[in-house]
């Protein structure tokens, strides 16, 4: 099965500041081939770094796989990112890592957290893509779902994407579609 790939450096301030061999960061890590952040503290100690000595302040230094936009990943720890997305059930399943991009472009990354800290994998229940749907497409879906009826030849004289608006109050445009967030 493919899993969603978000892939981090870990870097630590203490290398960083020293500009030391390991000052640029640990080699790339996929979050989903890891269990525990146990086991990524293993993996970093293989890569040569001193979890209790100058290694032991970590940053992420890099990443791939979530946006990036509106975070300051140097003041998110490791760890606490990865037992978010681990609890949140995104490295494991396809349409949950779409649902958090679609949710990280119109909220925040912390957002997400209290999200997933308050509901843990079912953060996503009250969440709907509506992927490849326009606001005139979410109109229509939304004009079927009140089950109201139109003659179809009428229909070319209202509004859908007016209507999409109206009843999106909570429904907002991501990059690839609608998203709605219920709650």
């Amino acid at each position: 099965m493919n899993y969603p790939e978000i892939s981090i450096v870990i870097g630590s301030w203490g290398s960083y500041n020293s500009c030391n061999q390991r000052a640029i960061g640990s080699e790339w890590l996929n979050l989903a081939d890891f269990e525990s952040w146990e086991e990524i503290k293993e993996e970093l100690t293989k890569q040569g770094f001193q979890l209790k000595g100058i290694d032991e302040e970590l940053f992420i230094q890099d990443i791939d796989g979530i946006p990036s936009s509106g975070t300051n990943w140097d003041y998110v720890h490791p760890k606490d990112l990865f037992e978010t997305l681990k609890e949140s059930g995104v490295l494991d399943d396809t349409h949950k890592y779409d649902t958090m991009l679609a949710y990280l472009e119109v909220r925040s990354l912390g957002e997400f957290e209290e999200n997933v800290r308050n509901h843990g994998d079912r953060w996503d229940d009250d969440i709907r893509l509506y992927k490849g749907y326009s606001w005139e497409d979410y109109g229509k879906e939304m004009f079927d779902c009140c089950s109201y009826q139109m003659e179809e030849h009428l229909q070319d004289f209202f509004d859908f994407e007016a209507y999409g608006r109206y009843m999106g109050d909570c429904a907002e445009e991501y990059s690839d579609g609608i998203i709605e967030i219920l709650r």
